[in-house]
């Protein structure tokens, strides 16, 4: 990637950061102590000494059942972390790339296009749609629109009437990188072909997944959130 050593990587210990560091070892992966997105201040000491031009923001609260019970947490990481990112990418002139959800789509329809109207379902997906919104306040922005699961399904049942782009990250994080080194703005969407939760999890060489529906779980999960793939398979033939 060019300019590797000039981007910056935010949730660098997560299940992204961890593939994205294999992809991109130059770039810089500040810790969550060093680089915490509730604390302005700290982020711009940082900024100034390193200078990015591109910061990959993936630094998320990422549970949606929790987001129900503690709303709080996802509102301090993904709104305002999310914009604490985006106002130093405006006084910086940095370019920001956004890592966001399939979620914040209400899943009556799937196959969902860039511009098509978001209404998420569930208060994790409206924390993540308040990143989006800080995030187009700058001229140069990139949202990336993806649903990522680890290598192995870790968990012993699957919904099979949850329907989604699911892709495993290490896949995500090369498509990533395909899009950063492109250098296309705006919102893109990427991961792999509608399927359910179950077949993905089938996909990855799961056997003793059991199923299970979405009617059964305490929180709103939207029923089909698949994506369209068009404008990234356009870009990547």
């Amino acid at each position: 990637m060019k300019n590797e050593s000039k981007i910056l990587f935010t949730g660098g210990s997560g299940r992204l950061g961890t593939e994205m560091k294999k992809l991109i070892p130059k770039a810089m992966f500040p810790s969550s102590a060093n680089f915490d997105v509730t604390n302005y201040a700290q982020m711009e000491g940082l900024i100034k000494k390193h200078k990015p031009k591109i910061i990959i923001h993936a630094a998320a609260y990422t549970l949606p059942q929790q987001a129900e019970k503690e709303p709080i947490k996802p509102l301090e990481a993904n709104i305002i972390g999310t914009a604490n990112v985006a106002k130093l990418c405006l006084k910086f002139g940095i370019k920001l790339i956004y890592i966001s959800t399939d979620y914040v789509f209400d899943g009556k329809k799937g196959n969902y296009k860039e511009e098509d109207p978001v209404l998420p379902v569930n208060k994790y997906a409206w924390s993540k749609l308040g990143g989006e919104a800080a995030v187009r306040m700058l001229d140069r922005y990139l949202i990336i629109r993806t649903s990522l699961g680890e290598k192995v399904f870790p968990y012993k049942a699957a919904f099979v009437d949850h329907f989604t782009s699911r892709e495993s990250v290490d896949v995500i994080a090369k498509k990533i990188v395909k899009v950063v080194n492109a250098g296309i703005s705006g919102i893109i969407h990427i991961g792999h072909k509608r399927r359910s939760v179950y077949g993905y999890a089938k996909d990855l060489g799961s056997k003793n997944v059991s199923k299970v529906s979405i009617k059964d779980v305490e929180f709103p999960v939207p029923k089909d959130t698949s994506l369209n793939l068009s404008k990234y398979n356009k870009l990547f033939k």
